[in-house]
Protein backbone atom coordinates (compact mmCIF):
# COMPACT_ATOMS: atom_id res chain seq x y z
CA UNK A 1 0.00 0.00 0.00
CA UNK A 2 1.28 3.25 -0.80
CA UNK A 3 -0.46 6.58 -0.04
CA UNK A 4 0.25 10.30 -0.34
CA UNK A 5 1.74 13.17 2.16
CA UNK A 6 0.83 16.43 3.08
CA UNK A 7 3.28 18.30 4.97
CA UNK A 8 1.57 20.92 6.39
CA UNK A 9 3.56 24.43 6.13
CA UNK A 10 0.52 27.03 5.92
CA UNK A 11 0.17 28.20 9.70
CA UNK A 12 1.25 31.77 11.42
CA UNK A 13 3.69 30.13 13.60
CA UNK A 14 2.76 32.75 16.04
CA UNK A 15 4.65 31.17 18.85
CA UNK A 16 8.17 31.21 17.33
CA UNK A 17 8.18 34.96 17.12
CA UNK A 18 10.38 35.52 14.27
CA UNK A 19 10.05 37.44 11.09
CA UNK A 20 10.72 33.96 9.27
CA UNK A 21 8.07 31.75 8.75
CA UNK A 22 8.48 28.58 10.58
CA UNK A 23 8.49 25.89 7.88
CA UNK A 24 11.90 28.17 7.20
CA UNK A 25 13.35 28.04 10.88
CA UNK A 26 17.03 26.50 10.26
CA UNK A 27 16.82 23.16 12.02
CA UNK A 28 20.91 22.18 12.39
CA UNK A 29 21.44 24.37 9.50
CA UNK A 30 18.32 23.31 7.20
CA UNK A 31 15.11 24.82 6.81
CA UNK A 32 12.37 22.37 9.21
CA UNK A 33 10.49 21.84 6.07
CA UNK A 34 13.27 20.32 4.45
CA UNK A 35 13.82 17.71 6.86
CA UNK A 36 10.39 16.80 6.83
CA UNK A 37 9.30 16.28 2.77
CA UNK A 38 13.21 15.02 2.36
CA UNK A 39 12.26 11.95 5.00
CA UNK A 40 8.23 11.71 3.41
CA UNK A 41 10.18 11.22 0.02
CA UNK A 42 12.45 8.09 1.38
CA UNK A 43 9.13 6.14 2.70
CA UNK A 44 8.93 3.11 0.62
CA UNK A 45 4.50 3.16 1.68
CA UNK A 46 4.40 6.94 0.46
CA UNK A 47 3.22 7.56 -3.47
CA UNK A 48 4.02 10.97 -3.86
CA UNK A 49 4.29 14.13 -2.02
CA UNK A 50 2.57 17.52 -1.66
CA UNK A 51 3.48 20.64 0.42
CA UNK A 52 0.38 22.29 1.48
CA UNK A 53 0.89 26.33 1.50
CA UNK A 54 -1.16 28.99 2.12
CA UNK A 55 -1.24 33.22 2.17
CA UNK A 56 0.86 32.98 5.55
CA UNK A 57 3.81 31.27 3.89
CA UNK A 58 4.37 32.78 0.64
CA UNK A 59 8.77 32.14 0.80
CA UNK A 60 8.14 28.43 2.04
CA UNK A 61 5.84 28.48 -1.40
CA UNK A 62 8.88 30.06 -2.83
CA UNK A 63 11.32 27.79 -1.47
CA UNK A 64 8.96 24.71 -2.98
CA UNK A 65 9.06 26.30 -6.79
CA UNK A 66 13.00 26.42 -6.88
CA UNK A 67 12.97 22.83 -4.75
CA UNK A 68 10.41 21.43 -7.44
CA UNK A 69 8.04 19.69 -5.16
CA UNK A 70 4.51 19.82 -5.19
CA UNK A 71 2.61 22.48 -3.98
CA UNK A 72 -1.31 22.86 -3.01
CA UNK A 73 -2.11 26.13 -1.84
CA UNK A 74 -5.23 27.04 0.74
CA UNK A 75 -7.01 29.95 2.06
CA UNK A 76 -5.50 29.96 5.65
CA UNK A 77 -8.48 29.68 7.26
CA UNK A 78 -7.56 27.34 9.98
CA UNK A 79 -5.65 23.61 9.82
CA UNK A 80 -8.74 21.39 9.25
CA UNK A 81 -10.52 23.99 6.96
CA UNK A 82 -7.03 23.89 4.88
CA UNK A 83 -6.98 20.43 5.14
CA UNK A 84 -10.77 19.51 3.60
CA UNK A 85 -9.60 22.15 0.87
CA UNK A 86 -6.12 20.66 -0.27
CA UNK A 87 -7.49 16.90 -0.39
CA UNK A 88 -10.35 18.43 -2.14
CA UNK A 89 -8.36 20.50 -4.71
CA UNK A 90 -5.73 17.46 -5.62
CA UNK A 91 -8.65 15.01 -5.85
CA UNK A 92 -7.23 12.58 -2.59
CA UNK A 93 -10.45 11.37 -1.75
CA UNK A 94 -8.94 8.09 -0.17
CA UNK A 95 -6.26 7.58 2.43
CA UNK A 96 -3.91 10.66 3.30
CA UNK A 97 -0.91 10.69 5.14
CA UNK A 98 -0.19 14.31 7.54
CA UNK A 99 2.91 15.49 7.90
CA UNK A 100 3.67 18.87 10.03
CA UNK A 101 6.17 20.85 8.71
CA UNK A 102 7.59 21.24 11.96
CA UNK A 103 8.65 17.74 13.02
CA UNK A 104 12.39 17.68 11.89
CA UNK A 105 12.98 14.41 13.35
CA UNK A 106 10.78 12.47 11.06
CA UNK A 107 12.37 9.98 9.11
CA UNK A 108 10.85 7.56 6.39
CA UNK A 109 11.23 4.64 7.95
CA UNK A 110 8.55 5.85 10.99
CA UNK A 111 6.25 6.71 7.96
CA UNK A 112 6.42 3.80 6.63
CA UNK A 113 5.66 1.96 10.02
CA UNK A 114 2.88 4.45 10.59
CA UNK A 115 0.64 3.48 7.01
CA UNK A 116 1.78 0.04 8.32
CA UNK A 117 0.27 0.02 11.37
CA UNK A 118 -2.82 1.30 9.24
CA UNK A 119 -3.08 -1.46 6.85
CA UNK A 120 -4.38 -3.60 10.21
CA UNK A 121 -6.32 -1.18 11.94
CA UNK A 122 -9.07 -1.74 10.48
CA UNK A 123 -10.51 1.79 10.50
CA UNK A 124 -10.10 4.94 8.27
CA UNK A 125 -8.24 7.09 10.36
CA UNK A 126 -5.28 6.86 12.46
CA UNK A 127 -3.39 9.58 14.80
CA UNK A 128 -0.44 9.66 16.25
CA UNK A 129 -0.21 10.94 20.15
CA UNK A 130 2.67 11.46 22.35
CA UNK A 131 2.46 11.44 26.01
CA UNK A 132 2.14 14.85 27.58
CA UNK A 133 4.77 13.64 30.15
CA UNK A 134 7.44 12.76 27.65
CA UNK A 135 7.29 15.96 26.29
CA UNK A 136 6.81 18.25 29.56
CA UNK A 137 10.15 15.90 31.37
CA UNK A 138 12.20 17.33 28.39
CA UNK A 139 11.66 20.95 28.60
CA UNK A 140 9.28 21.23 25.35
CA UNK A 141 6.17 22.82 25.15
CA UNK A 142 2.63 21.48 25.00
CA UNK A 143 0.02 22.85 22.68
CA UNK A 144 -2.13 20.71 20.61
CA UNK A 145 -4.12 18.50 22.40
CA UNK A 146 -6.52 15.50 22.06
CA UNK A 147 -8.48 12.62 24.16
CA UNK A 148 -7.88 9.13 22.97
CA UNK A 149 -9.88 6.28 24.84
CA UNK A 150 -10.35 9.00 28.35
CA UNK A 151 -6.39 10.10 28.05
CA UNK A 152 -5.09 13.70 26.87
CA UNK A 153 -2.26 13.39 24.44
CA UNK A 154 -0.42 15.81 22.79
CA UNK A 155 -0.94 15.88 19.56
CA UNK A 156 2.08 15.04 16.92
CA UNK A 157 0.28 16.12 13.48
CA UNK A 158 1.04 12.83 12.07
CA UNK A 159 -2.00 11.30 10.59
CA UNK A 160 -3.61 9.04 8.41
CA UNK A 161 -7.40 10.92 6.70
CA UNK A 162 -10.09 9.44 4.91
CA UNK A 163 -9.77 12.37 2.29
CA UNK A 164 -13.71 12.33 1.05
CA UNK A 165 -14.44 11.61 4.85
CA UNK A 166 -12.93 14.53 6.63
CA UNK A 167 -15.13 16.72 3.99
CA UNK A 168 -18.07 16.11 6.46
CA UNK A 169 -18.57 17.99 9.92
CA UNK A 170 -18.64 16.56 13.82
CA UNK A 171 -15.59 14.31 15.47
CA UNK A 172 -14.35 11.41 13.51
CA UNK A 173 -13.91 7.93 15.29
CA UNK A 174 -10.04 7.14 14.91
CA UNK A 175 -6.96 4.52 15.84
CA UNK A 176 -4.11 5.71 17.02
CA UNK A 177 -0.33 5.59 17.92
CA UNK A 178 0.44 6.30 21.33
CA UNK A 179 4.56 6.69 21.18
CA UNK A 180 7.25 8.59 22.59
CA UNK A 181 9.86 8.05 19.39
CA UNK A 182 12.09 10.80 18.85
CA UNK A 183 10.36 11.47 15.34
CA UNK A 184 7.30 12.08 16.64
CA UNK A 185 8.34 13.57 20.39
CA UNK A 186 10.06 16.54 18.59
CA UNK A 187 7.57 19.05 17.25
CA UNK A 188 9.29 22.53 17.06
CA UNK A 189 6.58 25.49 18.59
CA UNK A 190 8.51 27.26 20.36
CA UNK A 191 12.68 28.83 19.80
CA UNK A 192 13.00 26.83 23.27
CA UNK A 193 11.60 23.95 21.42
CA UNK A 194 13.92 24.12 18.63
CA UNK A 195 17.11 24.74 21.05
CA UNK A 196 16.01 21.50 22.93
CA UNK A 197 15.65 19.61 19.61
CA UNK A 198 18.64 20.14 18.43
CA UNK A 199 20.52 19.29 21.33
CA UNK A 200 18.87 16.26 21.39
CA UNK A 201 19.07 15.08 17.94
CA UNK A 202 23.27 15.69 18.11
CA UNK A 203 23.64 14.01 21.45
CA UNK A 204 22.16 11.10 20.23
CA UNK A 205 23.87 10.98 17.60
CA UNK A 206 21.11 10.96 14.79
CA UNK A 207 21.98 13.96 12.16
CA UNK A 208 20.30 12.95 8.86
CA UNK A 209 22.59 14.87 6.26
Amino acid sequence: MKIPVLVMAGGKGKRIGLPVEKPLLPFLGKPLVDWVVEAAKSASKVSEVYVVTSPNTPETEKRCYVKGWKILRTDAKGYHADLKQATLEAGLLSAVLTVPADLPAVTGEFLDKVVGTFETCGMEFLAVFVPIEKREKLGLSVSSIDEYKGVWYSVSGVNIVNGAKIQGEGKIETSAIITDEVEVLLNINTLKDLEIAEKIMKSANIIRL
